[in-house]
């Protein structure tokens, strides 16, 4: 199992998480009330630990990122999850393609909001991300 690579000296997430190591946490898109009902929510609810009824945060070894309440919004949840990721130089975070199914945004749109990410030695961006940035 390999869920991440170092590319040119980017950080890269695999397209295709099925198991995690003991470090690792699945970053998902969510919505506000935690319904994790479809796409990438659901897989982390099913295989992750993903707690029904939180939205955002670490949570069984995920971490719900939401996507459905607006580009200001996620701006801000980039802004925390980033924080969060500073504060827990002990866990690899592997972020999907947040926002870019149920939420409908392009990864144009979401890969801006993570530049900051690039820095973290423990954050892996999606490669769709990363190629933008």
């Amino acid at each position: 199992m390999k869920n991440h690579t170092i590319v040119n000296g980017r950080r890269i997430a695999s397209d295709q998480i099925t198991e995690l190591s003991d470090n690792e946490v699945f970053v998902f898109g969510s919505n506000v009330q935690g319904m994790h009902g479809g796409g990438a929510a659901w897989y982390a609810n099913k295989n992750f630990g993903a707690e029904w009824g939180v939205g955002e945060g670490l949570t069984g070894r995920s971490y719900a990122l939401p996507t459905m309440e607006g580009e200001a919004s996620l701006k801000k949840a980039v802004e925390r999850f980033i924080d969060c990721a500073k504060s827990r130089p002990d866990l690899t975070f592997l972020v999907t393609a947040v926002g870019c199914g149920i939420a409908g945004y392009t990864p144009d749109e979401v890969a801006p909001l993570f530049k900051e990410a690039t820095s973290l030695e423990n954050v892996y961006l999606p490669k769709v991300f990363s190629d933008l940035l």
